[in-house]
């Protein structure tokens, strides 16, 4: 059956803080939640604060799964932070839930934190020697830990000590009784935006959050920047030099179409990748359809570049969710339905071309083509918005090992033979950094060059594909 989280890199977090005297900040990050919930769909959290304690309601879901009403109406206060978690480190359970509420020599905090540590395991260990009980197995924990034995004297020193010892990604929202605090790593590897709310202030992964509780956005944190947030408005200080390298797959397929990251628009990004697909391999056909969801700005871009109609092939069920009950090794391949379903009238005796943001295993367009073709598509055409992907990534993707990522083990035409198109083509990478357009090419490309930021790891050699 079709994975209910398909064959693609999986969204790493989502965080929202909101400082709002007089507002509700517990509904207020409710609703944040909910407009990032794409990006985190196995657990949910808030935190909130009154000046004096700070209340805290996690859960592992869906936000409408873990919230009521009722648990509403006790996250009463004036500051908030929220997080929506898929699990990139750390087991699928309630204990990884965040927020991370702890208690330190400064008094209470709690942190939520999108990315990934790549010293994470030997921060642990070495906090382990020195006493510290872990009662979680993800990296905020590392981080909250570290906060808490720092010899500073006012949280936002103990933070920054803190980071001082981290290595990878991560944009953290930190809540204290008095201030909300905004973080973003040296490359900026993972998003975080700062928005105006009246008299007040919103942080969250993406501005299409903003958008959603009424707030206007400001600017993007910077790369290696932490604000503090409180009744004397927003403080900003530099605790480490940039490094600019924003993570390109936000552009390709995390983030909100809505959404702007780095001031590019994400449809408007995606869609100028279709139209240079289209340039780099076109193709000879009469409906251009996407993969949906992620697929359809780039599949716009690429009909309006080849002057072939575009339209639905495929209808989604959005109301299929992570626990959904999988079927029984007879209905298996009757699952394929429950996600995708083709639209055969569009269908029936046609060449299509098919748009994806991108194949990872490629199990998942191998079952997308068998399906059209069962439904009466003559030929079927992929085309995908990104370059082959060769790598794994250590900065806060879950994503297949070497061997299990079809672009390092097969060439473009085995990887065509395998998933059954007539024809397959991916955008080059420099088509790619030229679609997103950010002017000084500040990204990280290591899923597709092997080229990672702390040291070189090589692309595995002597992998079979198997076609």
């Amino acid at each position: 059956m079709l994975p209910l989280g398909g064959d693609k890199f999986h969204e790493e977090c989502g965080v929202f803080g909101v400082y709002a005297p007089g507002q509700d900040v517990g509904r207020l990050t409710y609703m944040g939640l909910f407009a990032l919930q794409h990006r985190g769909q196995e657990s949910a959290g808030i935190a909130v604060t009154d000046g004096r304690s700070i209340a805290l309601e996690k859960g592992v879901g869906l936000v409408s799964e873990v919230f009521s009403a009722e648990k509403l109406m006790g996250l009463e206060g004036n500051l908030a932070i929220g997080h929506v978690r898929y699990a990139t480190a750390g087991s699928r359970d309630i204990n990884n839930a965040q927020p991370l509420a702890t208690v330190s020599r400064r008094g209470s905090l709690a942190l939520a934190h999108n990315g990934n540590l790549t010293n994470a395991e030997s921060l642990r260990e070495e906090l382990s020697e020195r006493g510290y009980l872990f009662q979680t197995s993800s990296d905020t924990e590392v981080i909250a830990s570290l906060v808490a034995q720092a010899e500073a004297r006012d949280v936002k020193s103990a933070l920054i000590s803190a980071l001082e010892q981290v290595r990878g990604a991560y944009a953290l929202v930190v809540l204290t009784p008095d201030r909300l605090l905004g973080v973003r790593d040296p490359n900026g590897i993972r998003p975080l935006c700062l928005g105006r709310l009246g008299t007040g202030y919103v942080l969250a992964s993406e501005s299409c959050a903003l958008d959603t509780v009424g707030a206007e956005f400001i600017r993007d944190i910077e790369p290696g920047e932490l604000v503090s947030i409180g009744a004397e408005g927003v403080q900003s200080v530099r605790f480490a030099s940039q490094d600019k390298a924003v993570c390109i797959f936000e552009f390709i397929y995390f983030a909100r179409p809505d959404s702007k990251i780095e001031g590019v628009g994400i449809h408007e990004s995606r869609r100028r990748a279709g139209r240079r697909l289209a340039q780099e391999h076109p193709a000879q056909a009469d409906l251009v359809i996407a993969v949906p969801d992620s697929g359809t700005s780039a599949a716009l871009g690429y009909a309006e570049a080849v002057g072939i109609p575009f339209g639905e092939g495929l209808i989604k069920n959005r109301y299929v969710g992570r626990t959904f009950i999988q079927p029984g090794q007879q209905l298996r391949e009757l699952g394929v339905h429950l996600k995708l379903n083709p639209i055969r009238d569009a269908l029936e005796g046609k060449s299509v071309v098919m748009v994806d943001d991108s194949i990872v295993r490629g199990t998942t367009s191998s079952r997308i083509v068998r399906l059209l073709k069962s439904s009466g598509a003559r030929e079927v055409h992929v085309r995908v918005s990104s370059p082959p992907i060769v790598s794994p990534c250590y900065y806060g993707i879950h994503m297949p090992t070497y061997g299990e990522l079809i672009g390092a083990r097969c060439s473009v035409e085995e990887t065509r033979k395998r998933i059954g198109a007539d024809s397959l083509g991916y955008l080059s990478l420099e088509g790619l950094v030229q679609a997103v357009g950010l002017p000084e090419e500040p990204y990280c490309l290591a899923c597709f060059t092997g080229e990672y930021l702390h040291g070189r790891r090589q692309v595995a050699k002597g992998a079979v594909c198997h076609a």
